[in-house]
């Protein structure tokens, strides 16, 4: 599977959540190692006029999930992904639209996870992600555990 293809598949998935495609979430690719989702800000904003957290929140774990969920599809492996757990932090208020990149955590070994996944049917593996301020920054950081689980 190519990456595009893998990229089509992703944005299918994405808009078949219903609380994703309420969001408006867009899988707008790869940047080097980096999964990138773009969500406006009209369409997550709170009473202040700033993104709402949990869009925020949202968006980072949904692209920590893509991009677990792209790079086992690239691998030619079908698993189930899902976020074990997640530490947030907000650092600054956002009044733009949202931008989310997802990176797998320093440290983390690739191919580890999916010899792990092939041989044992469940692997584990550490993802960070962020959204970005658009002068520069982080608006929001979160460091997640996800998990996959082989389709049998």
């Amino acid at each position: 599977m190519s990456l595009e293809e893998a990229l089509q598949e992703l944005r299918e998935y994405c808009r078949g959540m219903p609380p994703v495609a309420a969001m408006q979430v867009e899988v707008e690719g790869m940047r080097g190692d980096a999964l990138r989702l773009t969500a406006p800000l009209s369409a997550n904003v709170n009473d202040k006029g700033n993104a709402f957290g949990g869009s925020l929140t949202s968006l980072m774990t949904v692209a920590g999930w893509g991009l677990v969920t792209l790079k086992l599809r690239l691998a030619g492996l079908k698993a189930e992904v899902y976020v074990a757990d997640s530490q947030i932090r907000y650092l600054a208020p956002l009044y733009g639209d949202l931008v989310a990149e997802a990176v797998f955590a320093e440290g983390q070994a690739w191919d580890l996870f999916v010899d792990t996944l092939v041989q044992r049917g469940r692997a584990r593996i550490q993802v960070d992600a962020r959204v970005l301020l658009p002068e520069g920054g982080l608006a929001t950081t979160l460091s997640g555990r996800y998990v996959a689980i082989a389709k049998r």
